[in-house]
């Protein structure tokens, strides 16, 4: 059996690929900064697929990128 990481690790490991700072990429993603906090530590483990978009589109990648 696999364990399939969170979307908040998942996005974790994406900020450390990019070298961006939770801030910056809440600003990039034009999220508010908690909450980003809460999916990244995994309070919050379904964020909207419009909440997911934004993120993905803050990386530069696509939403399949960030999920798989």
């Amino acid at each position: 059996m696999t364990m399939q990481k969170t979307i908040g690790a998942k996005i974790k490991a994406w900020r450390a690929i990019k070298d961006l700072t939770q801030d910056e990429l809440a600003k990039k993603a034009d999220l508010p900064y908690p909450t980003l906090v809460k999916i990244e530590s995994d309070a919050v483990q379904n964020p909207s697929i419009d909440t997911v978009t934004k993120i993905a589109a803050g990386f530069g990648i696509t939403v399949d990128d960030l999920i798989k």
